[in-house]
């Protein structure tokens, strides 16, 4: 009730006789303001206009300071991220005859033939590539592996052995596992993962010297992924084969994918700690070290030089770590092809090797993607880590 619709403080009449004389010693009849030890009915007060609006402002105070406090940590950390791609890398740190090159699936459906084979052989002679990977599925979400995917993968492997006797040739096998959506891999059904290690079997008699899984997105923790892959190592040594995956980056903070997978629903980041768990059950771990939404090179690169220490610290010495680098271009949300360059790759990987296990013999790069690839990525690569 507001104060000009209250109940208004009238005054009292006078307490006078018929004869209107008053009564014999009789002094004015006291109103509600004059009446002693009386206290006046306090006047009610208008609402606060502003009050409504106070829990707001509360709410906009504290978001501009987490905000505030969000943008002060990422300035943070891209300031770090630039000192770290600052110095000079060791002597040494170039490569060790052990890189990898992934290869689209053209090469085993018959899109590829033998002048493509020279001339991807004249590319590779004089790098350090040892490996290649050759997309050969994906694999369907319950895990089996159809022959018609790959029909040229025998001549294809005659082929690359007669150009370049030491490569390796593996199958790249990926799908999506169903880890944020219903569609894609369910690694916990034990049955998918029977599927999957009869799937490896056969690419393995088809004659590829080993198998290189590449399933996203994996969960940092995922302890089904973790049951997949003793049961592929097992198969794998039993063929002399190799067991190859691409892995998540790592936490560029300690338990970053737990906020990130909060905020977003996708944590995208390993734990160290898992990443480790993963690197241990397997002969080869390649960084997937692209797709960084970093807008710089030189933060970029100071983010693999970040990437490649995590790795090295927790990567045993019995297990091959490959950093990736970007031999490709798009320009999308998490990937400017003006930032995430190959020479900023290199420097990034040379300064995380120098820093931290400088004279590790079982280490390279992997470049992803041949198809994708330019004369100035090659270039680089050889100028930057080869000669």
């Amino acid at each position: 009730m507001d104060a000009e619709s209250g109940p208004g403080m009238g005054s009292a009449k006078g307490a006078g006789t018929d004869s209107g004389t008053e009564p014999s010693g009789a002094g004015p009849t006291p109103t509600a303001e004059t009446s002693p030890g009386t206290d006046p009915t306090p006047t009610p007060t208008a609402p606060d206009p502003r009050a409504p609006h106070r829990p707001l402002r509360r709410a906009l105070t504290a978001l501009s300071l987490v905000l505030l406090l969000l943008v002060l940590a990422l300035l943070t950390a891209e300031g770090a991220l630039r000192v770290n791609y600052s110095g000079e890398p060791a002597p040494g740190t170039r490569t060790r005859g052990q890189d990898a090159l992934w290869l689209g699936h053209a090469w085993v459906d018959g899109r590829k033939g033998e002048a493509d084979v020279r001339e991807l052989a004249g590319r590779l002679r004089g790098t350090g590539v040892r490996d290649l990977y050759v997309h050969s599925g994906p694999l369907e979400d319950d895990g089996t592996l159809p022959d018609a995917d790959y029909p040229k993968a025998r001549w294809l492997i005659g082929a690359l052995h007669r150009e370049l006797p030491e490569v390796r040739v593996q199958a790249w096998l990926g799908d999506v596992v169903a880890s944020e959506g219903p569609k894609g891999l369910r690694l916990e059904r034990p049955a998918t993962r029977s599927a999957i290690l009869a799937s490896t079997r056969r690419i393995l008699a088809a004659g590829f010297q080993g198998a290189h899984f590449d399933l996203e997105p994996l969960h940092s923790g995922d302890r089904d992924y973790l049951t997949l892959l003793d049961g592929l190592h097992t198969l794998t040594r039993a063929h002399h084969a190799l067991l190859s995956v691409a892995a998540h980056q790592i936490d560029p903070l300690p338990g970053f994918h737990s906020f990130w997978g909060a905020t977003t629903g996708h944590p995208k980041w390993w734990s160290q700690a898992y990443f480790g768990q993963v690197a241990r059950r397997v002969d080869q771990i390649a960084v997937m070290s692209y797709d960084t939404m970093q807008p710089l090179p030189s933060l970029y690169g100071g983010y693999v030089a970040q990437q490649t220490s995590l790795a090295l610290e927790v990567t045993p010495g019995s297990t091959q770590l490959l950093m990736g680098l970007p031999f490709y271009h798009e320009n999308r949300f998490g990937h400017w092809a003006r930032a995430e360059t190959v020479p900023a790759a290199v420097r990034g990987v040379r300064l995380g090797l120098s820093r931290t296990d400088a004279r590790r013999a079982r280490f390279g790069v992997a470049l992803y993607v041949d198809f994708a690839a330019t004369d100035a990525d090659w270039r680089a690569y050889r100028e930057g880590w080869v000669e």
